[in-house]
């Protein structure tokens, strides 16, 4: 069974750029990745306050968010 991986952006430059580089590196046969756009999903922004992510870019892994450089805070797309 393959891993859970959800990257949270909000369509930022430095969101697409971290989606490009972070995602072309994570192995597909290992992970099922979701990318989630916050900006234009704002029903899923309390999701990812739930699991932790306090701003965008972020990468979930099985649960565990890793933030990556910094975009925008949650707080910013409520």
């Amino acid at each position: 069974m393959r891993a859970k991986a959800v990257f949270y952006h909000a369509g930022c430059p430095i969101c697409v750029n971290a989606e490009q580089t972070v995602l072309g590196a994570l192995d597909r046969d290992r992970f099922n990745i979701e990318v989630v756009h916050l900006g234009t999903s704002k029903d899923r922004v309390a999701e990812a306050e739930k699991l932790g992510v306090a701003s965008v870019p972020a990468l979930v892994l099985d649960g565990q968010p890793f933030h990556i450089n910094f975009g925008a805070s949650l707080n910013d797309l409520k």
